[in-house]
C-alpha cells in the first residue's frame, strides 16, 4: 500500500465505508469551535471541504448551521455521494493536490483526508490552503501525532497514512500565514485523533 493507491481504493470500496462509517458525530466539539473560528460577514460561512468523502455526518452537521459547502474529492464515488447527502453544495472532483480554485473561503477542513498524502505532498499544501483563504480564514486538518508512515484500514482494505512531525506543521503553518489556535494530540474525547485548528492572519 502506496500514498498513489488511496485514491484507487476510496473507489473501489468507498461506498462500503460509506455505510458503515460512524455518524455519532464525536467530532461536533471540533466542527463548533472550526466554526467559531471562521471570520462571520453578512452570508453563511463559505467552507472548502477538501477529501470531502461521502459527506456524512460532517459536511451535513455544517450545512445544517448554515455553513455553504464545497466539496473537494479525487474518488468520483466519494463525489457522488456528497452530491447525494448535500443537493445544494458546490462539488469538485479533482486532487487537493495543486488545488486552484478561483475564489476563497471562510473555512477550510482536511479531516481525515489530509493525512493520506505522502510528506512530501502534504508540504505544498500549506501554499495552497493560503490561496483558498479569505482573511482569518479558519482551517483545521488531522495528522499523527509523529512523524512516520502507517498503514491503517477502510472498509477492510489497507490504506496509507502519513504524518509529518508537530514542529514541521507548526513551521509550515507560521510559514504560510496560519496562527495555530488549537493543537491536541490523540483527542481522547474524539476517537484519538490529532487535530489541528488554526486562522490565516498573513
Amino acid at each position: 500500500m502506496r500514498a498513489q493507491d488511496v485514491i484507487p481504493t476510496y473507489e473501489r470500496v468507498g461506498q462500503t465505508w460509506a455505510k458503515h462509517r460512524n455518524r455519532n458525530l464525536f467530532e461536533k466539539k471540533w466542527l463548533d469551535r472550526f466554526l467559531t473560528a471562521a471570520p462571520r460577514s453578512t452570508g453563511p460561512v463559505r467552507v472548502l471541504d477538501l477529501g470531502c468523502g461521502s459527506g456524512q455526518p460532517i459536511a451535513t452537521y455544517l450545512a445544517e448551521r448554515g455553513a455553504s459547502m464545497t466539496g473537494v474529492d479525487a474518488a468520483a464515488t466519494m463525489t457522488a455521494l456528497y452530491a447525494k447527502a448535500l443537493p445544494k453544495a458546490d462539488i469538485v472532483q479533482t486532487d487537493m493536490r495543486g488545488l486552484a480554485l478561483d475564489h476563497s473561503f471562510d473555512a477550510i477542513l482536511a479531516w481525515d483526508s489530509f493525512f493520506h498524502l505522502s510528506a512530501e505532498d502534504q508540504r505544498p499544501m500549506f501554499a495552497t490552503f493560503a490561496a483558498h483563504a479569505a482573511p482569518r480564514a479558519a482551517l483545521m486538518f488531522t495528522s499523527g501525532h509523529m512523524a512516520g508512515e502507517a498503514i491503517g484500514t477502510v472498509a477492510d482494505e489497507p490504506i496509507y497514512h502519513a504524518s509529518l512531525d508537530p514542529a514541521e506543521y507548526r513551521s509550515l503553518l507560521e510559514d504560510a500565514g496560519f496562527k495555530v489556535l488549537y493543537y491536541t494530540p490523540e483527542d481522547p474525547d474524539c476517537g484519538q485523533h490529532t487535530v489541528w485548528l488554526a486562522q490565516y492572519r498573513p
